[in-house]
């Protein structure tokens, strides 16, 4: 086989002139070349892999040479797609992927590659691999930020649009449009999203002179200006705009963002201001602001009812009269991150009430501005997350407690199978017996998940296995209300799914006479009570065994009564079978029912 090419191969020397194709070294090229490079044949075959392909993915070449591309990519369909091109006569040029290197980590990479082709067909591809992991970060992080931005600002009632650095419209949100009476052309409307535009006395504003064209090309805010705003409908509306610059972290202007505020209604305007002050002081949390000098200016009655201080208490003290020592390293951090405008969002820690107690809170902490965007305090949010802290741990203890119980049903499930399997016949009797017992355990699993696991009454537990068999009207149930515990459901059920299935099988539910009487109770043995069960069939075919001393035999003469700490005998009479079973009522009551 002749060594693989990297099919037309252009080459400078370092005057930037062409090599002549005799001059070209073709392995000083691909082994120096200071791009990861790889050979594929047209199979997906890696042909040969120079260093910097090798630095990258992270195997030694005995390892990565002579396997599947597709191999080292979490997605093959791309290989695939890829392959597919270059077969095509297509070129490859930043095709985006997904590298899995040596150490199980994923690279993003962009793959550029073309066809090295002889009489027509694909022989190889020579592929060149950068990393643009970091980039994808980046991107992803800025998609992240972007799509976080544009759903708060949609989110927002009040009108507000962004342009770039030359006036022109990059983002609406519903309020601006609702305002305008338009939706304006992205990309294309440039400084206003108004149809037009007068000053207050009547005259007509250009938009490349109103407010916002100010702003961007003076690089600067322009506020306390009002204008008259006129929709397509013809209806007018008096407008007070905020212009504001955005600059990036080089101070450079790569656009502003406008906020319209509606003075149609300035009544309105003060009624809402009057409301957002009425959900502060009414807010069951507490909403405290307080200066970079960390003393308090402000606090509203949830704050009082959190901490115990009075607002006459509160307010021109430290907020550090709320944080005990051993937090107090918290707030200097807190400050200098409201000072870089940082929001501080769901920070759970712990503070101190006016009497001393500590309760845990999750504090949101939020940067308050000047008319002039200057940052000179910080707003608080604190919310007692006591209840939820209380819940969590109930919450683990629950799971704990659910985990047991799912390996508590997996033991039962595989005594089942195993049990089950020892006296199949065949395996279509084995599938249908185990899923049919499953099923009754799921039954009993049912039962249990209504009551919360508090427990199951006898007379619930023997209607769920017995319903599914048909002829209720011929199983009489008494016995007093006991309340069986989740153990005594799960392997009573059983129990009596087996007795039912052997009763429609060789019993009194396999025939048109006889019929079932289940009965309970519970007597006084020395000083323990015991709990008595009988099932017992009469007028109904002669029975043998139960199950012909199978699965059913296991489980009721010694699998539910050692569950429950019983015994059992089981009688095999001329009409029918008998089943008795006495237990401690202790290991068969749930201990809600021994409560009451």
């Amino acid at each position: 086989m002749s060594e693989p090419t990297l099919g037309n191969v252009v080459a400078f020397d370092n005057r930037g002139i062409s090599v002549a194709s005799e001059d070209f070294n073709y392995k000083d090229f691909f082994e120096n070349v200071g791009v990861a490079l790889h050979l594929v044949s047209a199979e997906g075959v890696i042909l040969q892999a120079n260093n910097a392909e090798l630095d990258l993915v992270g195997y030694p070449t005995e390892e990565y040479v002579g396997r599947q591309i597709a191999e080292f990519h979490s997605d093959p369909d791309v290989i695939k797609d890829i392959l597919d091109r270059l077969s095509r006569g297509e070129k490859i040029a930043k095709y985006p992927a997904r590298l899995r290197v040596f150490d199980g980590s994923i690279k993003h990479v962009e793959i550029t590659s073309s066809g090295n082709f002889r009489d027509g067909k694909l022989i190889n591809t020579r592929c060149f691999t950068v990393d643009v992991t970091d980039l994808e970060q980046a991107r992803s992080e800025l998609r992240l930020k972007d799509s976080t931005y544009h759903q708060i600002l949609d989110a927002l009632p009040v009108a507000i649009y962004t342009t770039d650095a030359h006036g022109t419209i990059t983002y609406c949100n519903r309020a601006a449009s609702d305002l305008a009476g338009r939706d304006p052309e992205i990309g294309k409307d440039k400084w206003c999203v108004t149809f037009k535009l007068f000053t207050p006395d009547g005259k007509e504003l250009p938009h490349d002179e109103c407010p916002m064209a100010i702003a961007l090309k003076e690089n600067r805010p322009v506020y306390n200006q009002q204008a008259v705003a006129q929709r397509s409908d013809g209806s007018f509306f008096p407008v007070q705009p905020y212009p504001t610059p955005i600059r990036d972290e080089n101070g450079n202007l790569p656009g502003a963002v406008n906020m319209l505020l509606d003075l149609t209604d300035r009544e309105r305007a003060e009624e809402i201001r009057h409301h957002l002050s009425a959900i502060v002081e009414s807010s069951f949390d507490a909403i405290v602001s307080k200066d970079l000098n960390t003393i308090i200016t402000s606090w509203n009655h949830g704050a009082e009812r959190l901490f115990g201080y009075n607002a006459e208490e509160a307010i021109g003290r430290s907020v550090t009269m709320l944080i005990p020592d051993d937090h107090q390293d918290e707030e200097p951090h807190i400050i200098e991150r409201i000072r870089r405008g940082e929001r501080v969002e769901s920070f759970e820690t712990v503070r101190k009430r006016k009497d001393g107690s500590l309760f845990p809170v999750s504090l949101t902490i939020s940067p308050v501005r000047n008319a002039a965007g200057q940052i000179i305090g910080a707003s608080k949010i604190a919310r007692d997350i006591t209840s939820a802290k209380e819940s969590e741990h109930r919450i683990r203890m629950l799971m704990r407690e659910v985990n047991h119980r799912v390996k508590n049903q997996y033991s039962v499930i595989l005594s089942m199978i195993r049990e089950t399997n020892k006296r199949a016949e065949n395996p279509t009797v084995f599938e249908r017996q185990v899923r049919d017992r499953i099923m009754a355990l799921s039954r009993s699993h049912d039962l249990l998940v209504t009551g919360d696991w508090k427990g199951v009454t006898v007379f619930e537990l023997l209607l769920s296995q017995t319903k599914p068999f048909g002829n209720e009207g011929r199983i009489s149930m008494s016995g007093p209300s006991v309340i069986l515990n989740p153990n005594a459901v799960q392997y009573l059920g059983i129990a009596f799914h087996e007795l039912a299935t052997n009763s429609a099988k060789y019993g009194v539910l396999s025939g048109d006479n006889g019929a079932i009487s289940v009965r309970w109770d519970v007597s006084w043995s020395g000083t323990q009570r015991i709990f008595q069960l009988t099932w017992n069939e009469t007028d109904g075919p002669r029975v043998q065994a139960i199950g012909q001393g199978g699965f059913g035999t296991v489980v009721l003469k010694r699998v539910a009564p050692e569950a429950v700490g019983g015994t059992s005998t089981l009688d095999c009479g001329q009409h029918g079978i008998v089943w008795s079973l006495e237990a401690p009522l202790t290991a068969v009551e749930s201990s809600i029912a021994a409560d009451a």
